[in-house]
């Protein structure tokens, strides 16, 4: 079962993660979403636990006040994504996926005449150095969100920081062409490993926030970003398959 619930005193990725931490910390408690920008903690829980509990379990953090919402119990995490166009919710993710196309489209030449290895290349570069920098920005708020359901991420809570750091390397290494064959086998293998948890969600239909554009978007989970993995993963098959 889920509830939602108002929060108040959450203004930063720090703060997300010592209420989520102190309500993980609850048995009985599955998952927690924290909805910022609407003062809203969302609780998967695998039976009722009380809400004097779960104030119980943040009096260490007197800064933050749990109380139960008096609308319905249930609440969405996206609900307001709900009443938007899927245009417009995806407009940051279409636009930085247009820019680094073009880029690329514009500068996948070799000797005067373009490629379309060295322009998927050059796109690999962008993607990674792009999406890093977005994580970069707010890396404790990629890193709570990334651990709701990445599968390392979630047992290792260290991989939600080391991961930007990863993608910023790739983006590094695809834009010099440093070690090729390397670097997508690596490629090959993170973005693999980054997809199933993707895949877990979107299935089981979690109304959480996706973590590829960092913190900085309140981007929801869906079948756009299985499509963004799986484009990577094509891409770097792609270029191993060309270098046999």
């Amino acid at each position: 079962m889920t509830h939602t619930y108002n929060v108040t005193g959450i203004t930063c990725g720090s703060c997300e993660k010592k209420v989520t931490d102190a309500l993980k910390a609850l048995p009985d408690v599955k998952n927690i979403s924290i909805d910022r920008q609407n003062n809203a903690v969302t609780i998967e829980m695998s039976k009722h636990i009380a809400t004097e509990t779960l104030q119980v379990a943040l009096q260490a953090y007197p800064k933050y006040q749990l109380t139960e919402q008096i609308s319905a119990p249930v609440v969405p995490v996206f609900a307001e994504e709900e009443t938007r166009s899927w245009l417009a919710t995806y407009r940051p993710l279409i636009l930085v996926f247009g820019y680094i196309t073009v880029v690329s489209v514009l500068t996948g030449t070799v000797n005067g005449v373009w490629n379309v290895w060295e322009a998927m290349r050059l796109f690999m570069a962008g993607f990674f150095l792009v999406f890093s920098f977005f994580k970069l920005l707010d890396l404790t708020g990629f890193a709570d969100s990334y651990s709701m359901y990445d599968i390392v991420a979630k047992k290792i809570r260290a991989w939600g920081y080391i991961y930007p750091f990863v993608e910023l390397a790739l983006g590094v290494a695809f834009l010099t062409n440093f070690q090729p064959i390397l670097v997508n086998g690596i490629t090959f293998l993170v973005m693999t490993v980054s997809i199933i948890g993707v895949l877990q969600s979107v299935l089981n239909k979690r109304k959480i926030k996706c973590a590829c554009l960092g913190a900085v978007f309140n981007l929801p989970m869906s079948t756009v970003t299985i499509i963004e993995d799986l484009l990577m993963i094509g891409m770097s098959l792609l270029m191993l398959y060309t270098m046999r």
